[in-house]
């Protein structure tokens, strides 16, 4: 049986639903199992039929032989009425002459090996009888009676048996394979519900979705209380972690905020150090170590502002926002940058203003970053082109270069954290913190929109901020 279901099974193709295969592993194993029925019965009845019919023959052949009497009288063709065929011939197997010389006598062949016995001649079944004594020339001699019926019913109904065989076989074929598809088909309808089950906690990532509860205490049912559980687990794992983070995160934004009041005294301090060196004409040596601690000071100062912010946006912490224009904070951030732009052309395009809801702080650090890093990461000379536009109801800021442009499969991994890009040797590329476009994406995020970076028609960097646009806003919340 194991050998029948492999061999089914490696006639079944791979790519078939599971229900499809298991009917016809089951139609398979079900056709070869009536082929070796069908094939048996039908031979044992085979057998049956043509002992059935060779011992009606047998029986008709004796009686015939009390009936018939040689003495002249008859002619076995006349005398015989229930045989197709008959005669009497002698040992030889001639024909045992008879008073009538024009009486027929059928050719019913040679008389078997062992007599008595079976011959097939044409369509008839004969039968030679065993010696009986005849009167021939006043002397009794051996003869034998042939004794013949046609086997066309005995052969139409050994056809017609086959035929009902080879049909039944067909038949219980196709009802085992219907019978397989309904069975595999109830049975995998709980496989089905936890695959759509699985499947929408997949695109959804929401692991506090519940399987149904099965139906039946099985194997299938075991497993979807396994997965349920498992899901349970991984939405309790999930939680704690999720408490974890804003934990962490919470800590990390107040931690950032309680660092920039010492820095702010730090700072302070040594800017009124650094004046009084000034004043008194101090030393050189001590004038270059204020010098080096202030700056050292005013870098820790940014790099904690950008951690807080970053920290607040993690936290869900979100400052107070009112409508603006995009255009007016993008002129300012430009208006600030140039100073320090190193030989770069910073030009500007508006197309009027591109009022937006949001925090007008957050927005000009995300534009004086965006031009921060253009200018870092180009050389002397170039172009930076910054555009506010409002465009498919977006508030749209784009800022592009004609510089190096961004190294290919960097264009997502730019905006992680700490990540820093080359930048031309002239240019201190990786002087900043790898900080600067994780704050504009998060700045963007936190405001309902989004950044992507790309190149620019001169093949440097470009990058888009969308932002949705304060009017449409309005417009959707009426």
């Amino acid at each position: 049986m194991k050998r029948l279901e492999r061999l089914a099974a490696a006639l079944t193709p791979k790519r078939w639903p599971v229900r499809w295969r298991l009917a016809a592993v089951s139609a398979a194993l079900t056709f070869l199992i009536l082929v070796m029925f069908a094939l048996v019965v039908g031979r044992l009845t085979e057998n049956r039929m043509e002992a059935n019919f060779n011992d009606e023959l047998q029986d008709a052949a004796t009686q015939a032989v009390r009936e018939l009497q040689f003495t002249g009288a008859s002619d076995p063709a006349q005398t015989l009425a229930g045989a197709d065929a008959a005669r009497v011939i002698d040992r030889a197997g001639q024909p045992f002459p008879f008073p009538d010389p024009e009486s027929p006598t059928p050719n019913l062949g040679p008389p078997p090996a062992d007599i008595p016995g079976f011959t097939n001649v044409g369509p008839l079944r004969v039968y030679t009888t065993a010696p009986i004594p005849a009167f021939q020339d006043n002397i009794f001699v051996p003869a034998f009676l042939q004794y013949a019926r046609s086997t066309d019913n005995l052969d139409a109904t050994i056809g017609r048996l086959w035929l009902f065989l080879g049909l039944g076989v067909l038949g219980g074929t196709a009802l085992a394979a219907l019978a397989g598809l309904m069975v595999a088909g109830r049975a995998m309808r709980p496989i089905a519900t936890l695959t759509a089950t699985a499947r929408t906690i997949a695109s959804t990532r929401d692991p506090s979705q519940r399987i149904p509860a099965p139906e039946r205490d099985d194997e299938v049912g075991e497993l979807a209380r396994t997965l349920d559980q498992m899901l349970r687990e991984l939405d309790a794992a999930r939680s704690e972690t999720e408490q974890l983070m804003h934990l962490q995160r919470e800590f990390v934004a107040d931690a950032s905020h309680e660092l920039r009041t010492p820095l702010t005294s730090i700072l302070a301090n040594l800017e009124l150090l650094q004046d009084r060196l000034a004043r008194d004409s101090g030393s050189g040596d001590e004038q270059e170590m204020v010098d080096s601690a202030l700056r050292s000071s005013r870098r820790m100062s940014r790099l904690v502002s950008d951690l807080l912010l970053l920290a607040r946006a993690d936290a869900g912490r979100t400052g107070a926002r009112r409508e603006c224009d995009l255009a007016e904070v993008a002129s300012s951030a430009v208006t600030e940058v140039r100073p320090v732009a190193n030989g770069h052309r910073l030009t500007m395009t508006e197309a009027g203003p591109v009022p937006v809801e949001a925090n007008a702080d957050e927005l000009h650090r995300l534009t004086v970053n965006l031009l921060d890093n253009a200018v870092r990461h180009t050389p002397a000379g170039t172009e930076v082109r910054i555009a506010v536009v409002r465009r498919n109801g977006d508030a749209v800021l784009e800022v592009s270069d004609d510089g190096p442009g961004i190294p290919s499969g960097m264009e997502s991994q730019i905006f992680s954290r700490f990540v820093r890009g080359p930048g031309p040797a002239d240019v201190a590329g990786s002087s900043g913190t790898g900080l600067g476009l994780a704050i504009v994406k998060a700045v963007a995020n936190s405001h309902g929109g989004d950044v992507e970076a790309g190149a620019s028609p001169a093949g440097g960097a470009r990058f888009t901020v969308r932002l949705p646009a304060a009017a449409d806003r309005a417009r959707a919340d009426s």
